[in-house]
């Protein structure tokens, strides 16, 4: 089942539970406006180049709509319209004034250079600079962007409506971005799994994770883990994957992967087959990388006994039926991985007050989201005696739909 899919199996699930009438349902789940444009560019080489890019914005009742930007080969429709919806829920059960959004270009960035790839996000952002704004749709870094995107759609944004630093979050701190931002959605996992683990009477210290996807997310989540007395016993990414039972060497891995770009060659480990990593003994397992790693055929084989997801949608609803057999507790995306979308509100209020936090106000702020989200999911899954990912879905479309109604908007 491919992630829209799954995610309208879920929406569905929450609207049954919720008793909302199908009329309302459907214009939930219908997108707000979905975009697509041509992006033509000349390359260094003089010739040109045309690429496709899509925004997807899905809901606005709760606020300006919110989500990232990604450049990837295999960006298309479903995919950006299954991440959209996700934002919208993600934004409710974080309980933040947004609703969701996303979007991305077709294309490879390592087979573009750096002027081509300034050229190509310009183009875009000049195609649908009327389309986003502050009060309107916000966008962020995704996979293959980052905040030097960021600058970049800020400029070419100001140019036609004048300095609007709030128009993208994940900047550079010297264009107004957040401290705390590259690390908030790993801390967030930290904050979200403490809270997990809180509930059934254990802490972060002597548990034993794996975390499959050692990039920004996993590397982050990885690090504070360890620095709480967590012993990481597995990682992988890219170049493969690396296990010790006695727990890895963050700094000195994290040291690592800087000078060698991957976990491979890791000489506090040993490697393993990558497709063994979600497989590993361990109490927590920590999906942040690509969607649909766990799936009916090996979820019988998982031997966690917690799953926080840090990757979107890395479950399969299959998988979700095997796992919940199995005993295992599963910690949904909308609510593990919403750090990133909670410090990127924090951004953007700093950016319309013209005030910026320190570090330690924002980690603060961000631990006191997670938790109250974190509590809010386990009322609402005692209510209606549902599972932790049926509890975050019904939670973030019944708040949406609250404000639905409130404003007349019901079909």
């Amino acid at each position: 089942m491919n992630a829209l899919a799954a995610t309208n199996r879920n929406f569905r699930l929450a609207s049954k539970l919720l008793g909302i009438d199908s009329k309302l349902a459907k214009s939930l789940l219908i997108p707000f406006r979905e975009v697509k444009v041509e992006c033509t560019i000349p390359k260094d080489d003089g010739s040109l180049a045309t690429f496709v890019g899509f925004r997807v914005q899905h809901d606005n009742s709760r606020g300006p709509m919110k989500g990232g930007i990604r450049y990837h080969p295999q960006v298309e429709t479903d995919e950006v319209n299954a991440l959209a919806q996700l934002m919208t829920w993600k934004a409710a059960v974080a309980n933040i004034p947004y609703g969701g959004a996303k979007g991305g270009i077709g294309c490879d960035p390592s087979q573009l250079t750096l002027s081509e790839l300034e050229r190509l996000t310009r183009v875009f952002t000049q195609k649908i600079h009327d389309l986003i704004g502050i009060q309107i749709d916000v966008p962020a870094p995704d996979m293959g962007t980052g905040p030097q995107t960021m600058a970049w759609i800020l400029d070419e944004y100001s140019k036609f409506h004048g300095h609007s630093p709030a128009i993208v979050t994940g900047k550079p701190i010297d264009l107004g971005g957040s401290l705390g931002r590259d690390a908030a959605t790993g801390r967030g996992v930290l904050f979200a799994t403490e809270a997990l683990l809180n509930e059934y009477g254990k802490s972060v210290s002597g548990q034993r994770f794996v975390i499959q996807g050692f990039g920004n997310v996993g590397s982050w989540a990885a690090k504070l883990i360890s620095e709480k007395g967590g012993k990481v016993v597995a990682v992988s990414d890219i170049t493969g994957a690396i296990k010790n039972s006695q727990g890895l060497d963050i700094p000195s891995l994290l040291k690592h992967c800087k000078e060698h770009r991957g976990v491979r060659g890791f000489e506090g480990a040993e490697p393993v087959d990558s497709q063994s990593i979600l497989l590993q003994d361990c109490d927590v397992l920590i999906p942040a990388a690509l969607g649909g790693v766990i799936n009916k055929e090996n979820a019988k084989d998982i031997r966690a006994k917690f799953i926080v997801e840090a990757a979107n949608h890395p479950t399969d609803p299959e998988a979700d039926e095997i796992l919940k057999k199995k005993g295992v507790v599963i910690l949904p995306d909308i609510l593990a991985n919403s750090g990133g979308v909670t410090v990127s509100y924090f951004e953007w209020v700093q950016n319309i007050q013209g005030f910026m936090w320190d570090e330690e106000k924002v980690n603060k702020e961000l631990k006191t989201y997670m938790s109250k989200g974190f509590k809010d999911v386990k009322e609402t899954c005692k209510s209606h005696d549902c599972d932790l990912r049926m509890g975050a879905f019904t939670l973030a479309v019944n708040r949406v739909a609250r404000a639905t109604l409130l404003r007349g908007w019901e079909a």
